[in-house]
């Protein structure tokens, strides 16, 4: 943990915790997956933006034939059923491999009445949804130190099936980031999470996942109530990653600073992004899940890093 509270009060509801992570998990999946389809449906137009002809072992376009190309490139076939000449072309293969990483962690179950989900389940969102997009577009996609890259058609399901078989596991305890393994040349990451952890970890996950150039994209997702601390009065807050608890007579003395420290926390993330390339972000749960999607998509299709997008940063 960061020295930015993890906001859990009386108004919130609290997640599950390591305990019951599994059950919960299980329960939640088969509307999320469902979800997640729905998002992935509304950004679907434009998925294949890199396909072009080239080299490769799927059809793609008959188009007609060109004076002066090699006579053996034209299809008779296609060609006989026509006053014109055809040429055959093929698919330009160059699937890439992303890892996805949705954080799992106990901080992510936090939900205030003002936003539309947790942060957990955005997170499983638009991972499955992510997920799905990008199988479709021919690339091939898995979850760090959980699943191989694959690229199947039932990806939303074989994902949610990995975790919740891992999170069923009686000594499994949630990770706020992935493995802090060297990715090969040419991948991407994305890590969807609340970023609440200390920036210097963040920064050995994120070195060394780039270390031999692999470009990443972190999409920080924040509860409303995390940014705007509504809070008056007798509060108690929680660490929902300890037994940690802070009571205080009148919260709305501590908004100044922790705005403060917040902001502070997000630049040295967003700094840590820029120095290896990686693009940051900024998704509240109060905003739609397809938002943040499109964002992803055209940040992956057009190889862009760097730079910060947001619904709303503090």
């Amino acid at each position: 943990m960061s020295d930015v509270w993890t906001l859990e009060a009386d108004e919130a509801k609290a997640g599950p915790r390591h305990g019951r992570g599994g059950l919960e998990l299980s329960r939640k999946l088969p509307a999320l997956i469902v979800a997640a389809k729905d998002v992935a449906a509304t950004v679907m137009y434009g998925v294949h933006g890199r396909r072009r002809a080239g080299v490769g072992e799927t059809f793609w376009q008959f188009r007609p034939f060109a004076y002066g190309e090699s006579t053996q490139r034209i299809d008779w076939r296609r060609s006989a059923r026509d006053d014109r000449l055809y040429v055959r072309e093929r698919e330009w293969e160059a699937a890439h491999t992303i890892w996805i990483w949705p954080d799992r962690s106990p901080s992510m179950a936090y939900q205030s009445s003002m936003a539309q989900q947790s942060k957990l389940d955005r997170a499983l969102v638009l991972a499955l949804a992510a997920a799905d997009l990008l199988v479709r577009g021919g690339e091939r996609v898995g979850i760090p130190g959980l699943t191989r890259p694959i690229a199947a058609r039932n990806i939303t399901e074989r994902f949610a099936e990995a975790m919740a078989e891992e999170a069923s596991r009686a000594d499994h305890v949630p990770a706020e980031l992935p493995p802090a393994d060297t990715l090969a040349p040419r991948t991407q990451a994305i890590i969807l999470s609340d970023c609440l952890s200390a920036p210097q970890d963040i920064e050995r996950t994120v070195h060394a996942m780039s270390a031999r150039g692999a470009l990443g994209h972190i999409v920080m997702i924040a509860d409303p109530v995390e940014e705007t601390f509504p809070f008056e009065g007798h509060t108690e807050f929680l660490d929902v990653d300890s037994t940690a608890r802070l009571r205080v007579g009148e919260a709305q003395s501590f908004k100044n600073e922790y705005i403060r420290r917040l902001a502070a926390h997000r630049d040295a993330v967003r700094a840590i992004c820029a120095s290896r390339g990686w693009s940051f972000s900024i998704h509240r749960t109060d905003r739609t899940a397809s938002e943040a999607l499109l964002n992803l998509r055209m940040r992956l299709e057009n190889g862009q890093a760097g730079g910060i997008t947001s619904g709303s940063a503090a």
